[in-house]
């Protein structure tokens, strides 16, 4: 296999091309104490070396380094690992070990989220939120039944009430513009059109 470009991406690190495909990133120290040359040859050892020992290696430190902040779902740790530039093949092992160690586990995130976002927002939004992070629709109803479970859940009806309440939202002397505009809002939530109907007043 021949190094066939090495791009500077930063005044640290650059990016090897190897046979004119992207292959990773190195730091200028390595490549210099790997004697990493364009035109010049990269033997299989070399190539096995940084694939399956340095990389993963600082793949798997760079996950936990995130997780130590706050929770991550996988979709967001792969995520973060791309825009890292680690290959593919580095990425499924760094996550297979974090995943490994109870570091990961999507069910968990969700129930977290749930709990916490479940003062504000409906079902419905919740949901979608999780979804856009890459959560899977089996991890999101197991952590919507395990919360269940655990009361953790909070009535939408009630929750629909509270967020009225804080709008100074008054059903009985609100115009049917003012009814529009609440539902929309409680809509926006991600609540059912059949409780934001019946909370608003429309349509009775």
């Amino acid at each position: 296999m021949t190094v066939t470009d090495i791009v500077e991406l930063s005044k640290t690190r650059s990016r090897i091309f190897i046979d004119h495909e992207a292959a990773f990133v190195l730091y200028k120290g390595e490549i210099r104490s790997m004697n990493i040359k364009k035109d010049r040859e990269l033997s299989n050892q070399s190539f096995r070396y940084i694939m399956e020992e340095l990389l993963v290696k600082r793949a798997k430190l760079r996950c936990l380094n995130l997780l130590k902040s706050r929770d991550y779902t996988r979709n967001q740790l792969v995520k973060k690992l791309r825009q890292g530039f680690y290959p593919e093949t580095v990425i499924d092992n760094a996550i297979a070990y974090i995943a490994s160690y109870g570091y990961l586990n999507d069910t968990k995130y969700a129930m977290a989220y749930i709990k916490y976002a479940g003062s504000t927002k409906g079902k419905k939004q919740i949901v979608n939120d999780l979804q856009i992070k890459g959560v899977s629709k089996q991890d999101i109803e197991s952590a919507f039944a395990q919360c269940e479970e655990k009361n953790i859940l909070i009535n939408e009806e009630e929750l629909i009430e509270k967020l009225l309440e804080k709008k100074c939202y008054k059903r009985k002397d609100a115009t049917f513009e003012e009814r529009q505009k609440m539902a929309a809002f409680l809509y926006r939530k991600g609540f059912s059109s059949d409780k934001i109907y019946k909370a608003v007043g429309l349509y009775e």
